[in-house]
């Protein structure tokens, strides 16, 4: 959890929907964790009736978010630390109505 950036992968089989509302969800995020340009988006990739896109979390992003979302974050599922980030993130971006699945990607 040091000073390095993240990547996750998101998968979503309506990604015109989902893509604006998981880019509302990041900079909520980013709100919540008082941050600006904490993350980016990549283009989008089509296969077998999926969209898959990565959503790389800056490392000013990655520090903030235990030290403001620590509690919650650590209340989701999971054993290691990453497993709850996908997890919490996952639980994010539903409730902003998003139906995708998440994947910690090692950097």
């Amino acid at each position: 959890m040091s000073g390095r950036s993240t990547l996750l992968e998101i998968a979503t089989t309506n990604y015109e929907t989902d893509i604006g509302l998981i880019t509302s969800a990041m900079n909520d995020l980013q709100s919540l964790c008082e941050i600006t340009d904490g993350f980016l988006i990549s283009e989008p990739v089509h296969r077998f009736g999926w969209t898959f896109f990565k959503i790389l979390l800056k490392s000013s992003l990655w520090n903030a978010m235990p030290i403001k979302l620590g509690e919650k974050i650590q209340s989701s599922k999971g054993k290691k630390y990453e497993e709850k980030l996908v997890s919490f993130t996952t639980s994010f971006f539903e409730q902003s109505g998003a139906k995708v699945k998440v994947k910690f990607l090692e950097v």
